[in-house]
C-alpha cells in the first residue's frame, strides 16, 4: 500500500496501546475506551477495537484504520453500555497488518470468555505457538497475542481464577507483553517482568479505576494517574476492588524500552515517574554538551526532534526557531498519484520556512536515523531554502541492531549504522557534521527512574535470549520458501 511507503520511511513505530476501564456501575464504557485509543492513536494507526462487558455479555468491534474510521459512531453505540472495556490500537511487527488481526482478542473457552489487548513482542512466541498446536490449538490470527490468549485458556482450565491463570502463564512468556483483561467479572492489567512497555493505573472521580499505555490517556478520560504498573505485577480489579500479585516482580532486571522517551510517546505522558517532555529536553542538552557547534539557529524536526532541539538551544545558548511547517493534513491516508512523488513525499510534509533558516547555520535535532533516505531529502530540502551549513544532532545511537521486543527493526540489513560510519553517514545524507547521543547519556534521560533502560537495538546487549534468524509465521510465507527453511522438499 502506498500509505504504508510513506510512512514507514519516515519513523519507527511502535506495535499498539492498550486501554482497560472497570466502572463500579454500569456506564457508556465505550466511549470512554474510545476517547482512551484516541490519545493513544500514535502508538498504532492501522487498527482499533474495543470490547464492552455487560455483566457478562461480551461485545466487541474491531475495524482496519485510525479510531474514528475503525469504530464509526453506530458500530460504538452497539456496543452498549457495561462495567468493564477493554481498547486497543496497532501497528503490526508480528502478524500482518490484516483485519483479522485487529485487537482485543476475543476467546470463548469452558469456563466463560475472555477479552485481551497486547502491546509488546514475545520472543519465543513460535516455540509456544508449536507446542500448542500439537496440542490442539487452532490458531485464527498470526500475531502473538493469540498465543498468550491460548496460554491464559490453557491455565484457567487448570486454575481457580483467572489471575492465577495469568500467574502461571507468566512462566512460559519471554520478551515484551503489556497486557489488559477482560473476564466476565474482573479486569486485569499485566506488565512483563522486564518491563520493556508501559503501562500505568488511574482513577476517575466515579470510582472507575483505569489501566492504559501512557498517562495522557488517563487524562483524556478525566482519569487521575495513581501509579505504575510494576514490572512483573498482576494488578485485578473487581466488585471487591484493586488487588495486587508480586510473585513475578523483581525477578529479573528492569529492562523498559528507552525509546520510549526518545520518539515512542507523548510529549505529555509521565512514564515510570519521568516525564516524556523533560526526558527529551535532556537529550538535547546532552547532545549540546557532546557534540557543540558554532551555529545561528537550533531547528527541531517534527515532531518528535523539537523538545529535544529545545534542549539543545537552551543548554548551548543558541537561539531555538520553528524552522518547519508541518502539514496537518497529510496523514497516514494520503495517496500520492506517481512513484516520483511517492519518493519525495516529505515535502508533502514539512516545509522550510525560509526566513528562518536561509542564510543560516543551522543545528538540526531529530530523534533517528534509521535507513537515511528521508533524511537525505529533508536536507535537501533545507539546502534549497538557502541554509548556510546544516549540523544534524540525533537524540538517540546509532540503530546497530534488530529490536525483538515491539519495535519494527527487525532486521540490521537495511540501518544504515550498521554499514556506514558516522562519517560516511554525514556524507551521505549530505550535512556538514554529524552527532549521535552516546549511549551512557542515553541510559540518564529520564534521572533517577532511569536505571534498566532496554537498550539492545543500540548494541547495548539483548536482556533475554532472541528469536532464531528467520523465524517467521509459516502460514505468512509461501509454501516453497517453508520448506526450503525446513530443509524439506516443497
Amino acid at each position: 500500500m502506498i500509505r504504508k511507503v510513506l510512512r514507514r520511511e519516515r519513523h519507527l513505530h511502535e506495535e499498539c496501546g492498550v486501554f482497560g476501564l472497570f466502572s463500579p456501575e454500569t456506564a457508556d464504557v465505550a466511549s470512554l475506551a474510545y476517547y482512551g485509543l484516541f490519545a493513544l492513536q500514535h502508538r498504532g494507526q492501522e487498527s482499533a477495537g474495543i470490547a464492552v462487558n455487560d455483566d457478562g455479555v461480551f461485545s466487541v468491534w474491531r475495524g482496519v484504520g485510525l479510531a474514528g474510521e475503525a469504530l464509526p459512531r453506530q458500530r460504538l453505540q452497539s456496543l452498549g453500555d457495561g462495567q468493564i472495556a477493554v481498547g486497543h490500537v496497532r501497528y503490526a511487527t508480528t502478524g500482518s497488518d490484516a483485519a483479522l488481526n485487529a485487537q482485543p482478542l476475543m476467546i470463548n473457552h469452558f469456563k466463560g470468555r475472555m477479552a485481551l489487548a497486547h502491546n509488546g513482542n514475545l520472543t519465543n512466541s513460535m516455540e509456544l505457538r508449536r507446542m500448542l498446536e500439537e496440542q490442539g490449538s487452532i490458531f485464527h490470527t498470526t500475531t502473538d497475542s493469540e498465543v498468550i490468549a491460548y496460554l491464559l485458556v490453557r491455565e484457567r482450565l487448570r486454575t481457580p481464577s483467572i489471575e492465577a491463570a495469568v500467574r502461571s502463564a507468566m512462566n512460559d512468556l519471554e520478551g515484551a507483553y503489556s497486557l489488559v483483561i477482560a473476564s466476565p467479572t474482573k479486569l486485569i492489567a499485566v506488565r512483563d517482568p522486564q518491563g520493556f512497555r508501559p503501562l500505568c493505573m488511574g482513577r476517575r472521580p466515579d470510582g472507575s479505576v483505569v489501566f492504559a499505555s501512557e498517562s495522557c490517556a488517563l487524562d483524556a478520560v478525566g482519569a487521575v494517574l495513581e501509579r505504575d504498573i510494576r514490572p512483573g505485577e498482576i494488578v485485578t480489579v473487581g466488585r471487591d476492588g484493586v488487588h495486587s500479585d508480586a510473585s513475578h516482580c523483581d525477578t529479573v532486571p528492569r529492562r523498559l524500552c528507552v525509546f520510549e522517551f526518545i520518539y515512542f510517546a507523548r510529549p505529555d505522558s509521565v512514564i515510570d515517574g519521568c516525564s516524556v517532555t523533560q526526558a527529551r529536553q535532556q537529550a538535547g542538552a546532552f547532545l549540546a554538551k557532546e557534540h557543540p557547534v558554532e551555529a545561528d539557529v537550533v531547528v527541531g524536526v517534527p515532531d518528535s526532534g523539537l523538545d529535544a532541539a529545545l534542549g539543545y538551544a537552551s543548554a548551548s545558548g543558541i537561539p531555538y526557531a520553528l524552522g518547519f511547517n508541518k502539514n496537518k493534513y497529510v496523514g497516514r491516508t494520503f495517496l500520492a498519484p506517481t512513484q516520483s512523488l511517492r519518493e519525495d513525499g516529505v515535502s508533502f510534509k514539512l516545509n522550510p520556512i525560509r526566513s528562518v533558516v536561509k542564510g543560516k547555520r543551522v543545528v538540526l535535532v531529530d530523534d533517528s536515523i534509521v535507513r537515511g533516505t528521508t533524511c537525505r531529502r529533508m536536507i535537501d530540502l533545507l539546502r534549497r531554502a538557502g541554509v548556510r551549513e546544516i549540523h544534524m544532532r540525533v537524540s538517540a545511537p546509532p540503530f546497530v541492531s534488530p529490536c525483538y521486543y515491539g519495535t519494527d527493526i527487525d532486521s540490521a540489513e537495511d540501518l544504515i549504522a550498521t554499514r556506514h560510519t558516522v562519517e560516511e553517514i554525514a556524507r551521505i545524507i549530505g550535512v556538514d557534521s554529524l552527532g549521535y547521543l552516546s549511549l551512557e547519556h542515553t541510559g540518564q534521560l529520564a534521572g533517577a527512574g532511569a536505571e534498566g533502560f532496554c537498550t539492545a537495538c543500540f548494541g547495548g546487549g539483548y536482556p533475554t535470549a532472541v528469536p532464531s534468524a528467520g523465524q517467521k509465521d509459516r502460514f505468512s510465507q509461501k509454501i516453497s520458501r517453508s520448506a526450503s527453511l525446513a530443509g524439506k522438499s516443497p
